[in-house]
């Protein structure tokens, strides 16, 4: 399965009817007073759309991901027009001094932290734009919270939603590697200590609400902290040598995808298949090579036919679909 230039103009149109919607809007916003009453687009300017504010950020880097990758698609010229006139200078610094709030510590942390420098990482390779100079001082912000937050976090969130750590870190990394060397360090260091020592997962997922897998998404990153001799057999030793892989990673089942809880049930079927995918590019030649390629396509094929369909999904699984299909590429 591949990303073809009809699909990438059907994700192109989904988040383009989102990441400008205002309404419905789930807010992340502590007040401290009466004064902080304000609407989603006073509040930010910039990510006021997709029902909530790290969907619609990741919004941003499908559409600006897709510019780039199908730069003569319909689409790309509305895409380049709405960019222009949503991250300006103004706009951002509202964002950026929403951070400044002593309410604002944990706000988005660390889900929309790790889109938002993942969204930078993809405006930067925008060179006829200045889509990544003006994010650049939002991103730098996140980037120094995550540091921070790495030093009081004693131990890693491995719940499958927004508050997982290695989904964010996964982003985060690739944001810093060229960035922040400080950063990158600190990441692999406190993921070695996190999950360097795990073996025989038996975690008891699928959780009900849940649009990431625990230890996908650890083993993901580590793939990318640990050196190749070291991975494969801290791979196999999680997921493969005690079965979890063959009997329990399978396609998830969807009961109602009006319940925006629920829904995120197609997010775990294609977060999957782009953390199995990703991992399989790696392993090359392994033995469980066909194993998990089988896993991978089961998902996709599980999930990318309800990309688009009701607004509780429609805000944000053409991310994770594109996330999956851009696997290894």
């Amino acid at each position: 399965m591949e990303l073809t230039p009809d699909l990438a103009s059907s994700f192109a149109r989904i988040a383009l009817g989102h990441v400008a919607r205002e309404y419905p809007h789930k807010l992340d916003h502590v007040m401290a007073g009466d004064a902080d009453v304000l609407s989603p687009q006073t509040l930010h300017p910039v990510f006021f759309g997709s029902f909530d504010w790290h969907s619609c950020v990741h919004g941003w880097w499908t559409l600006l991901t897709l510019r780039r990758l199908f730069p003569d698609m319909p689409e790309a010229r509305e895409i380049e027009a709405l960019a222009d006139a949503t991250f300006t200078h103004e706009k951002l610094a509202v964002e950026l001094a929403y951070l400044d709030r002593p309410e604002s510590r944990g706000f988005e942390r660390p889900y929309g932290w790790g889109w938002l420098l993942y969204l930078h990482h993809e405006a930067a390779r925008h060179d006829d734009r200045e889509w990544g100079a003006r994010l650049e001082p939002l991103a730098r912000a996140f980037g120094v919270r995550f540091g921070d937050y790495l030093r009081v976090l004693t131990y890693p969130i491995t719940v499958g939603t927004h508050f997982n750590t290695s989904f964010a870190l996964v982003l985060a990394r690739e944001w810093a590697e060229t960035r922040d060397a400080k950063l990158l360090a600190t990441i692999d260091e406190w993921s070695l200590a996190a999950f360097g020592q795990k073996r025989s997962y038996d975690g008891w997922e699928p959780g009900g609400d849940e649009f990431l897998s625990p230890v996908l998404t650890a083993s993901l990153l580590m793939s990318r902290v640990m050196p190749h001799s070291q991975f494969v057999p801290w791979f196999e030793d999680l997921v493969l040598a005690n079965g979890w892989l063959e009997r329990d990673c399978r396609p998830v089942t969807v009961s109602d995808r009006s319940d925006g809880k629920i829904a995120h049930l197609d997010g775990l079927n294609l977060s999957r298949a782009w953390c199995l995918r990703e991992v399989d590019g790696l392993l090359g030649s392994y033995r469980a090579s066909q194993l998990i390629s089988d896993r991978a396509r089961a998902h996709l094929e599980a999930a990318l036919g309800h990309v688009a369909g009701d607004y509780m999904g429609e805000h944000w699984l053409a991310s994770f679909a594109l996330l999956a299909l851009l696997a290894d590429r």
